[in-house]
């Protein structure tokens, strides 16, 4: 991952808050810089500069826990579920951008970028799955990307859908910051499960 300085990551974030809220196109380069307060490149180098910071740092996650010898291959997979998810909630103005530009799929430079980015995180966690297979403690035959996507998608889901689920739980009383805490434990528990059982031979 690029080491960024301070004044790029102080305008990595601005524009990573306006792309969220007027979206790449409805953002000019002069909006980023006024925000910012400091001159600034292409809207493109930008997004790109956006995910290689946030996918960047997930790659980095990922080659520490494969280093550490203190943790079980399905604790390290329960700390990525529990990442993930705090990541997502942390994070939902990006996650918003991420959705965007994937769907419209206007901007091959940036979808080039963020496909490489993404297939190294799936190498990585192919290397932890593989590291638990030499154990004993995963199945043979496992579809990383599936499981990766699988775990993505409910997340996400979940998230972009969430005022509709306030009646399903029982929450309407709750707090924005409560509410979103039992989301996440909702989710922890739910994914843990399901990574369980594609990677583990336990019931």
């Amino acid at each position: 991952m690029t080491n960024f300085n301070e004044k790029q990551l102080q305008i990595i974030e601005t524009a990573e808050r306006l792309f969220a809220k007027k979206g790449f196109d409805g953002t000019s380069v002069r909006d980023i810089a006024e925000e910012a307060g400091i001159n600034v490149g292409s809207k493109e180098k930008l997004m790109e500069a956006i995910f290689e910071v946030k996918i960047g740092r997930v790659q980095m996650r990922v080659e520490e826990l494969l280093k550490d010898t203190s943790m079980s291959p399905i604790q390290k997979v329960n700390t990525l579920i529990e990442e993930h998810i705090d990541r997502v909630m942390k994070s939902q103005q990006f996650y918003r951008i991420m959705i965007c530009e994937q769907v419209s799929n206007t901007n091959a430079s940036i979808m080039e970028k963020v496909k490489k980015l993404k297939l190294r995180n799936i190498e990585l966690i192919g290397e932890l799955i593989k590291e638990g297979q030499k154990k004993g403690d995963f199945k043979k035959k496992i579809d990383v990307l599936l499981m990766q996507n699988t775990m993505i998608g409910t997340v996400w889901q979940v998230i972009i859908s969430k005022e509709h689920y306030r009646e399903f739980y029982n929450a309407e009383s709750l707090s924005d910051e409560e509410y979103e805490a039992l989301l996440k434990k909702k989710l922890s528990v739910h994914i843990k499960i399901l990574f369980k059982t594609i990677l583990t031979n336990e019931a």
